[in-house]
């Protein structure tokens, strides 16, 4: 009988360290840091509404994160390779992280010591909730106990369905964090107006502004539809989640705002709500409010 493969994720997924144990996932955290000198692990040494109550508290204070290093990986990655456990590597989208070239330097390391080792290292594409719902969807295709190459072949092919749809308090820290660059066309953050952020094959893109803050969630639930529609999507296909940052009230009222079409048109009754962590917080801030969803990678199975 084929060993139980062990899934394994960076932090940027933003799976709780409760929800790893239940999932039977490995998580190699990222580091956060507010004086650019002392780096906490994040969901470790630090937790994110920890992170977040900061950020809201200092609002002149702009946070910075650091990526899982090889060692990291590799103190994962050995005990596998002892026991000759197959692994698969998810990691967040090389366009925001090296967290991906970290594993696969470690990896090189593994195979040098155990040839014989099965480790994978996928690039998401992805981030956050996003990242979470791919993780569980791996998960899912190992309690079916899929063969190995089969689970890796349906994970990259349903990479490119996933989307998220969001929107944040102010363009600021995207500023301050350099991402400005990679939405042309938004207006200063002067004229307070509320930026509508699409992510798409790694890379993000603006979809519009708007005026105030419910009008920029409606805007969401709109290109979420669309999205929807485009792609034809039909109940029990595809799996999603609400990602929110600092204000759980306001995203239970999102929730309320998108009950109707998630259950008529994805056939989910209580969609989850999912908090974003600190890796994408440092350059949304602590207001980011959206919906993930990726096609669910049994799908074509039903």
């Amino acid at each position: 009988m084929n060993k139980k493969v062990q899934i394994i994720s960076d932090g940027s997924c933003d799976l709780s360290l409760e929800a790893a144990k239940e999932l039977d996932v490995l998580l190699v955290p990222f580091y956060v840091s507010f004086d650019s000198e002392t780096y906490l692990r994040e969901g470790v040494d630090i937790d994110v509404r920890e992170f977040y109550q900061k950020m809201v508290s200092h609002p002149d204070t702009f946070p910075k994160t650091s990526m899982p290093s090889v060692d990291d990986y590799y103190q994962v990655f050995e005990p596998l390779a002892k026991e000759d456990i197959p692994a698969i590597c998810i990691c967040i989208t090389t366009k925001f992280s090296g967290s991906m070239q970290s594993a696969m330097t470690a990896r090189e390391m593994i195979l040098e010591q155990y040839p014989d080792a099965r480790i994978t290292v996928i690039d998401s594409t992805i981030n956050t909730v996003l990242q979470g719902l791919y993780v569980q969807e791996a998960c899912h295709l190992r309690d079916l106990c899929w063969d190995y190459d089969r689970m890796v072949e349906r994970l990259l092919a349903i990479r490119e369905s996933g989307r998220i749809f969001f929107t944040i308090g102010s363009i600021d820290y995207l500023k301050h964090g350099g991402r400005i660059g990679k939405l042309a066309g938004l207006a200063g953050s002067a004229l307070k107006l509320k930026p509508l952020i699409t992510l798409q094959s790694g890379e993000i893109q603006s979809s519009g502004i708007c005026r105030n803050r419910e009008k920029s969630m409606q805007k969401v639930i709109e290109l979420f539809v669309a999205y929807l529609d485009e792609r034809s999507i039909k109940p029990g296909e595809y799996s999603f989640a609400i990602g929110y940052g600092y204000d759980y009230e306001e995203a239970c009222h999102f929730r309320d705002m998108l009950a109707d079409v998630v259950r008529e048109r994805l056939g989910i009754e209580n969609p989850p709500i999912c908090q974003i962590g600190a890796t994408i917080g440092v350059h949304t801030g602590p207001y980011p409010i959206g919906v993930g969803l990726i096609r669910r990678a049994d799908a074509e199975e039903k």
